[in-house]
C-alpha cells in the first residue's frame, strides 16, 4: 500500500493559528512580538526561506525585519550587526540567515551564535539552547526549528515513538545532531550516519523513524527504506531540469526518492509542503516564547 503523505502545510497551519491567537494576547498587554532575520548577501535556498518568513509573520501578526549585510562585510562588522540587534530592546528575536559568505563559516559564525542572547537566539542555535536539547532540560530553551519541525512531523501518523528504532542521515549542528538528540529524549534508539558511514542502506533498512537531512536529492532510494517507516524528508535542492516539452525548468528536490519511497513507507513528507512550512511555523512559536522570556525579565509577565 501507498504511504500516506504527512501534510506539513496543514499541521503548519494550526501552528500558525495558536501563534496568531499568542500574539494577539501579547499585543493586548503591549508586548508587540519582534523577529530580525540578518541575512549575509543572497543565496536562492534562502530568499525562498526569507519570503515564507515574512510571508507567515503578516499573517499572524509578528513584526518582521529583514536587515541585509553586503556579501563583502568583515567579520568584527557582520559580529557588531549581531551584538547590536541583540541588544535593542524591542527586538525579541533573531535568526541569521544561511548560509553565510565562506569566510564568515566555521569559527567567525560560531562567534555569532556565541555573542546572541539566548533569549532571543529563535532558531535555538546559542549553545546554551543546545545544550538544553542534549540534556534534554528543555524548559526555558529555545531549540532549533527544523529539529522541531522534525519531531511534530513524526508524531503527526499518531505512532508512538518510544521504543522505535530511528535513523538520522545527517549530523550538522542545527538540524542533524539535535534532531538525534530530541529522538532519544523521546525513547527512540537511534543511529547517526553521516558521509563517512558505510554501507548506508544497511541502517536505513532498520529505520522505523527515518529522518533525511543532507541535501543530496534523491540520496535515499525506495528499496533503502523499511515496510512501513515515518520517513521525514529534510532536503531541500533546486535542481535545473528538462519538463516535459523540453524546458529547461527549476524544481525543488528533496533528499527521498519520494515515488520509491512512497510503496515501502508507511507515513512520508512530501518536498515541498513537508518540513519546510512547519520550521516555518515553529520560528514563529520560538518567536512568541522569547517574547514571553523577555516580557517575564522585566516583569511585564508572570
Amino acid at each position: 500500500m501507498p504511504a500516506r503523505t504527512i501534510d506539513g502545510r496543514a499541521l503548519a497551519q494550526r501552528l500558525r493559528e495558536q501563534v496568531k491567537r499568542d500574539v494577539e494576547a501579547l499585543v493586548a498587554l503591549d508586548i508587540p512580538p519582534n523577529l530580525v532575520s540578518l541575512q549575509v548577501g543572497e543565496s536562492e535556498p534562502s530568499q525562498h526561506y526569507l519570503e515564507s518568513q515574512k510571508r507567515a509573520c503578516g499573517e499572524v501578526g509578528i513584526l518582521y525585519t529583514h536587515v541585509r549585510l553586503d556579501r563583502r562585510i568583515g567579520e568584527r562588522q557582520f559580529l557588531a550587526h549581531v551584538d547590536g540587534i541583540c541588544k535593542n530592546p524591542e527586538v525579541n528575536g533573531l535568526i541569521i540567515q544561511l548560509p553565510v559568505p565562506k569566510r564568515l563559516a566555521g569559527a567567525p559564525l560560531q562567534k555569532a551564535y556565541r555573542l546572541m542572547d539566548p533569549e532571543k537566539d529563535v532558531e535555538g542555535v546559542h549553545p546554551s539552547n543546545q545544550g538544553s536539547v542534549l540534556s534534554g532540560q528543555v524548559e526555558g530553551a529555545l531549540l532549533p526549528c527544523t529539529a522541531l519541525a522534525v519531531l511534530a512531523l513524526a508524531r503527526e501518523p499518531g505512532i508512538p515513538i518510544r521504543g522505535k528504532e530511528a535513523v538520522v542521515i545527517g549530523h550538522s549542528q542545527i538540524v542533524g545532531k539535535p534532531i538525534s538528540a530530541l529522538l532519544l529524549n523521546e525513547g527512540a534508539t537511534v543511529t547517526t550516519c553521516h558521509v563517512d558511514t558505510r554501507d548506508l542502506s544497511e541502517h536505513t533498512r532498520h529505520a522505523d523513524v527515518l529522518v533525511v537531512a543532507v541535501g543530496r536529492p534523491g540520496l535515499v532510494r525506495g528499496d533503502m527504506v523499511k515496510e512501513g517507516a515515518i520517513v521525514i524528508d529534510v532536503g531541500l535542492t533546486y535542481v535545473d531540469e528538462r519538463d516535459e516539452q523540453g524546458v529547461l525548468v527549476t524544481r525543488p528536490r528533496g533528499d527521498v526518492a519520494f515515488a520509491e519511497a512512497a510503496e515501502r513507507a508507511g507515513h512520508l513528507t512530501p518536498v515541498p509542503g513537508g518540513v519546510g512550512p512547519v520550521t516555518v511555523a515553529m520560528l514563529l512559536s520560538n518567536t512568541i516564547q522569547a517574547a514571553r522570556f523577555q516580557a517575564r525579565r522585566r516583569g511585564m509577565l508572570k
